[in-house]
């Protein structure tokens, strides 16, 4: 993987990956930003929602079911002192889909957040508690 972040003059910086997907980031204007798109740290609290439903999709599509709606609501709890790394995350799935009990959704979810999701990884390594509920609506 590479990726190459850029400042020019102004925010919002610039992130480029190797695929030429183009990701921005600012702050607010607290600390010199303009508040015009996700800050690191809100980008780290989505990519688990994204690494996470990315891998309940899989799972899901394998046990044959047909998700219809599929969301992930991340509250997260961060360090009071710098550099103000996650303390917990609590993650809320919420489905609907025609096809599928709670117990399939509950396993999709328990999989992806004990064995795939790497981002899920990364921040439990950083001491941070991961915590989680699934709902069927």
């Amino acid at each position: 993987m590479h990726a190459t972040v850029t400042f020019r003059s102004r925010m919002p910086l610039s992130g480029i990956n190797d695929k030429g997907n183009e990701t921005l980031f600012d702050t607010s204007p607290e600390f010199s930003g303009t508040g015009s798109a996700a800050s690191p740290m809100d980008t780290v609290l989505e990519a688990l929602g994204a690494c996470s439903m990315m891998d309940v999709l899989s799972i899901l599509k394998k046990m044959k079911r047909e998700p219809v709606l599929l969301e992930t609501r991340l509250d997260a709890e961060r360090a009071d002192d710098h550099p103000k790394v996650f303390t917990s995350i609590q993650v809320i799935y919420r489905l609907e889909s025609p096809s599928c009990r709670q117990e399939e959704l509950e396993k999709a979810v328990r999989l992806s957040m004990d064995k795939y999701c790497s981002v899920a990884a990364m921040l439990r390594a950083s001491g941070c508690a991961i915590n989680w509920s699934a709902e069927l609506v």
